[in-house]
């Protein structure tokens, strides 16, 4: 017989906490004009990664991370809206590709089959997804050759 007590989910903030205050300095370091331009775009392998600035205010910075891909069997299309927070010196995922304000904790089962720590899990992936942008990431350059001619 199997004994049916379940666990209590405890959100752990402070690990969350510290994933969106990596995330904050992972941004910055992509994005590190973002006050003065609007958009980048980098190539990550044959994926092409739009960072946009949507609202800009005295302590926050909502961004749209938009990824396009050839090799759409992984992860092709990626829309996540995140926001910093500048004060505070953290990024938190807004909304992860269609689903906007996920709660940072969830019973299980529900609705829409969110874990019970969907916040988290999207942080995490994001922490993630942007190492693998810093690392193998490149500026999106179009690199136009001039020709010296002699009149």
């Amino acid at each position: 017989m199997q004994n049916s007590t379940r666990q209590l989910f405890k959100l752990d903030l402070t690990e969350l906490h510290a994933i969106c205050d990596a995330n904050y300095l992972r941004l910055k370091r992509l994005f590190p004009d973002y006050e003065n331009c609007n958009s980048r775009e980098l190539l990550v392998g044959a994926a092409k990664v739009r960072l946009s600035v949507v609202e800009r205010c005295r302590y926050t910075t909502i961004f749209h991370i938009h990824q396009q891909s050839a090799e759409s069997r992984w992860l092709g299309l990626l829309n996540v809206e995140v926001r910093a927070y500048h004060d505070a010196r953290m990024l938190e995922v807004g909304a992860f590709q269609s689903y906007r304000q996920v709660s940072a904790r969830y019973q299980y089962p529900n609705d829409q089959m969110f874990a019970q720590d969907e916040k988290s899990q999207q942080n995490r992936f994001l922490a993630d997804w942007l190492e693998h942008c810093l690392q193998n990431g490149r500026a999106a350059l179009d690199v136009v050759a001039a020709t010296v001619t002699d009149t």
